[in-house]
């Protein structure tokens, strides 16, 4: 007896202050034109993880990706041709390393396009179930997990820090609590460096320590 079983992507990213979802504009039924999380078949001797590497790379170009599983969903309505299994996946990724990206089209996507999660079209299949299950993870993880850092480039700013935790907890967050709190934490490391090519006064630069961070919370 066959298995269908699929692969969905939540690929997530940070840009202009918003955090953004990749989609696809799918190119064949059912849902033709409609769009949806980036995904397909797993094959016959491929294993799962091979298969989501597979499918990111083929949507970012990127390897070795921070990706979490998420769950699986078996609904007998989620797709018009019958039961057919889904496993979806989070990632996250820097748009910096992704905004270059050519995307060719295949025979089942026409198009990649990055949404602000706060304003997405009409999904195809139950995606955005799938989509506000992964904003739903972050939100409740987000204190304890490298999440915010993997959506920044390797040396950020204070702002930019608090940006994302903005968007990741959907609220605004007191600009003084916010940095006592993280300056608190003792996993950033404070840069003698600067901002470069800003026409504002140049913020500080921070890295993020994370062997500090997992040694933090092994001893909690």
């Amino acid at each position: 007896m066959q298995t269908h079983f699929t692969i969905d992507c939540v690929i997530l990213t940070f840009d202009e202050g918003q955090l953004k979802v990749l989609l696809a504009e799918r190119n064949e039924y059912p849902y033709k034109d409609w769009w949806a999380l980036p995904g397909y078949f797993v094959n016959k001797y491929e294993e799962m993880e091979d298969a989501v590497a597979r499918i990111l790379f083929e949507m970012t170009g990127l390897k070795d990706i921070y990706m979490d599983q998420l769950a699986a969903f078996a609904g007998v309505k989620r797709h018009p041709e019958g039961r057919i299994l889904t496993v979806a996946y989070l990632a996250l990724v820097q748009m910096e390393e992704v905004k270059n990206k050519i995307f060719s089209g295949s025979n089942y996507m026409r198009q990649l396009k990055w949404f602000p999660v706060t304003d997405l079209p009409d999904l195809a299949f139950d995606h955005k179930d799938i989509i506000e299950l992964s904003l739903d993870r972050l939100k409740k993880t987000v204190t304890y997990s490298t999440t915010p850092y993997e959506l920044l480039p390797a040396k950020f700013t204070l702002t930019q820090l608090q940006q994302v935790y903005e968007a990741l907890l959907n609220k605004q967050l007191d600009k003084r609590n916010f940095r006592k709190k993280i300056n608190n934490l003792g996993y950033l490391k404070e840069l003698n460096e600067f901002q470069k090519g800003v026409s504002y006064r140049a913020a500080k630069l921070y890295s993020f320590d994370k062997k500090k961070f997992h040694k933090t919370f092994s001893q909690e």
